[in-house]
């Protein structure tokens, strides 16, 4: 990664973000009930565990008696569960399992409004990858110790994260993960969140929240949260596997389209352009090889085509209290669908850098749970823009921040997970430009 401008504050940036976090660090760590998190990952896994007093030795802690704020907490976080169950919550999507603390930890909620980890708190990845390592290296600048989860033998956020090998798709690997950590978030979306649900039942603090990441990795169930809630999107279909549902599909949004996939899809992967209906065969063919049985059937959406005239990007920070800050836009240009350099500020008009926040602002604002997003943008000939899709972590078109930001996308993330104040996300130069050099 090449930046065009480096930032000046960066060191005293980082000195003062020390002190806030060393000040903030007062309200004590929330750790989850392992007892729990065992009889979580013996409902998921269908595994016996030890049990009786052998078991009850190994986790059992000294519990403080709740005060009266926690218990009000417990009390609203009751009330919360009663209405994601009746369909009554904001945002709520049918299928999803409502996220409710089971009765054991109804004392000690989680992951809620306000709360505030201390520098100490060790923050757990899923994935530990590029973007890890940057998250690593950021919170390491921070007094911020990571752990991530990882199978490669040697990953690359090892180099300043301490590495546990397993697999972030693996339930057991997850459950087992989530006793040494403090507050668990991701680097990648493609994880078991059903696991991250169970750990969440169980009292582990799920940034952002698992029910968010299982929208958003479902890019169809991304589009109909999205479209709900009035974000600009293009026009889009399921597909099913029967000549019939494509014909249907292809009366409705026209040729050419997107083939797309709702699951594992990145950086191109999992998109086919259906020129005319005879391409379908060979789009359902190369979209759905990878896919279990079950993925299989109700796999694949399409979009209408949509003739942009730039692709935009916006990274965007949720806290835990539900406020939204957004980053400059950046024009991004992609070479075999993979980003291959941008452009920040993006060169467009005023009020379109305004709307191009503005909607990212709105989609963001409707998840739940704290941390970084990527969010990728259509600009349209008219002045429009169409949201194409949403990642809930930090993203290739975000790297930018490192040196032409105040606040990197990776600092950024450990403060919204960890609860503590957002920061400045205004450019510390003119422009920046980004070359993705990858090998």
């Amino acid at each position: 990664q090449l930046g065009s401008c480096v930032s000046r504050s960066f060191a005293r940036g980082r000195e003062g973000a020390r002190a806030r976090a060393t000040r903030e660090g007062g309200r004590g760590l929330r750790r989850a009930d392992m007892a729990t998190i065992d009889l979580a990952a013996q409902r998921c896994s269908g595994t016996r565990y030890r049990s009786g007093a052998a078991r009850t030795r190994e986790w059992s802690k000294p519990r403080r008696r709740p005060s009266r704020n926690v218990l009000a907490r417990s009390t609203r976080q009751q009330v919360d569960g009663e209405r994601s169950r009746s369909g009554k919550r904001s945002g709520g999507r049918k299928g999803v399992r409502p996220t409710t603390a089971p009765r054991a930890l109804a004392e000690k909620p989680t992951g809620e409004a306000g709360v505030t980890l201390p520098r100490t708190a060790k923050v757990g990845v899923l994935g530990g990858g590029q973007l890890g390592r940057m998250f690593a290296l950021a919170a390491a600048r921070l007094g911020v110790e990571v752990l991530v989860l990882d199978p490669t033998p040697v990953a690359p956020a090892a180099v300043a994260a301490k590495q546990v090998p397993g697999s972030f798709r693996d339930a057991d690997a997850i459950l087992e993960f989530a006793k040494q950590v403090d507050v668990l978030t991701v680097e990648i979306e493609h994880i078991n969140t059903d696991a991250l649900q169970l750990a969440a039942d169980a009292g582990v603090d799920v940034q952002p929240l698992p029910s968010t990441l299982k929208i958003i990795q479902d890019k169809f169930a991304q589009k109909e949260h999205l479209e709900r809630f009035g974000v600009p999107l293009p026009p889009f279909m399921k597909v099913g596997l029967d000549s019939g549902s494509r014909q249907e599909v292809g009366r409705a949004l026209g040729f050419p389209m997107m083939l797309k996939s709702r699951y594992l899809a990145y950086d191109g992967k999992g998109n086919y352009v259906v020129e005319t209906e005879e391409d379908f065969e060979a789009g359902v063919r190369a979209l759905t090889e990878n896919l279990d049985e079950h993925q299989k059937a109700e796999g694949l959406y399409a979009e209408g085509w949509v003739p942009f005239v730039k692709e935009l990007a916006v990274m965007v920070a949720r806290d835990r209290d539900g406020n939204v800050i957004t980053y400059p836009v950046v024009e991004t240009h992609h070479k075999d669908s993979i980003l291959a350099e941008l452009e920040c500020p993006a060169p467009i008009p005023p009020e379109v850098q305004a709307r191009a926040r503005e909607v990212a602002h709105l989609a963001i604002s409707k998840f739940e749970g704290a941390g970084v997003f990527g969010v990728e943008l259509f600009f349209l000939q008219d002045g429009g823009i169409l949201l194409n899709e949403i990642a809930p972590r930090p993203h290739n078109s975000g790297h930018y921040t490192i040196e032409a930001c105040v606040t990197s996308q990776y600092e950024q993330h450990v403060r919204a997970v960890l609860g503590w104040p957002l920061g400045d996300t205004s450019l510390t130069c003119g422009g920046g430009s980004m070359i993705n050099i990858l090998g």
